[in-house]
């Protein structure tokens, strides 16, 4: 058996000074010394903001970019919401990406998979389609799409006019935890091997609806009637849609979830954090963690939220408060 030596020790040191400067030369580090990001703080915090995207300029930008930007010079046309701090480059919040993408009538979108799990809020479409894993079903206004991580997927549009969505993804938590992988298909398109109306990856817009009449109000007031729906094979992500009738305000409320909150309908204000954001149908808002906020509906609205509750659950960190 090879005999393995520990390497020479160093000389003891006769300061602290020392003593640190052969810690660091050891790749060692200190737990006395002062540090520019510590270890622990006493509450929980986010370099991520509350944030809003207005659906009618992205969507104004997407439109310029159609004539721009072809499908051979990128995967897909998107336009990625990314948090204002310095230094952020996409993320929406700490585990969580959103983007805007447009397809025009008559594209079609390569097949790719990665280790993600992704979702599409299907905002105004009508002819599209997605193939995951080989079933191909449609993708309509008030859809909603899911894409588990390592699935094959592609999506194309059939319509007439152009196609706008939401895609959710878990990028940054992939990022962070780094599994991540990205594999082009390999004849570029992937065939549908059946097609399929119904699908545990799609949750109709009509099915929504019949569910949301279903549902009541949350007795605490924290949210309106609202529906939970099952992430199969995406354990990373929580996905609510809840309505709020007009004039409905919900408790002010925090939780150590970062959330995305998507309007699928209706008009109304939230406020998160210090800020106050008007939001119409199709408007995005980030609720970073631990940061207070409340909405209230103008007209009858629905909001989708995205979220990285199950995540926090999991790892025994979730923690939520109501005002």
């Amino acid at each position: 058996m090879a005999r393995h030596d520990s390497p020479p020790a160093n000389p003891s040191a006769t300061t602290l000074a020392e003593l640190e400067a052969t810690a660091a030369r050891l790749e060692l580090s200190p737990g006395w010394i002062e540090r520019k990001q510590p270890i622990f703080w006493a509450a929980p915090r986010s370099d991520f903001k509350p944030a809003h995207w207005h659906y009618s300029q992205a969507r104004a930008a997407l439109q310029d970019a159609a004539g721009l930007v072809d499908l051979s010079m990128a995967e897909r046309r998107i336009l990625a919401l990314r948090n204002p701090f310095p230094g952020n480059n996409f993320a929406t919040t700490r585990t969580l990406s959103c983007a805007y993408q447009l397809m025009l009538p008559g594209e079609v979108a390569s097949t790719h998979r990665h280790a993600s799990h992704a979702l599409r809020v299907m905002l105004d479409a009508r002819g599209t389609y997605s193939i995951v894993d080989g079933v191909k079903m449609p993708m309509e206004t008030g859809d909603i799409v899911l894409t588990p991580g390592g699935f094959w997927h592609g999506h194309g549009h059939g319509g007439d006019s152009p196609a706008c969505w939401l895609d959710g993804l878990d990028i940054p938590l992939t990022h962070l935890l780094e599994p991540m992988y990205f594999e082009p298909y390999p004849d570029r398109f992937q065939p549908a091997r059946v097609e399929a109306s119904s699908s545990p990856y799609r949750f109709a817009a009509a099915d929504i609806a019949r569910r949301l009449d279903l549902a009541a109000p949350d007795p605490e007031g924290r949210h309106g009637p609202c529906i939970g729906l099952e992430a199969r094979d995406m354990g990373s992500m929580g996905l609510t849609v809840e309505r709020l009738a007009a004039g409905l305000k919900t408790r002010r409320q925090r939780s150590t979830a970062s959330r995305c909150f998507v309007v699928m309908a209706g008009s109304g204000t939230s406020i998160v954090g210090d800020q106050t954001f008007a939001w119409n149908r199709g408007d995005t808002i980030a609720v970073p963690t631990w940061i207070w906020y409340e909405h209230k509906a103008e007209d009858d609205a629905q909001l989708f939220c995205l979220s990285d509750e199950p995540v926090m659950k999991m790892c025994n960190y979730f923690r939520h408060e109501a005002a």
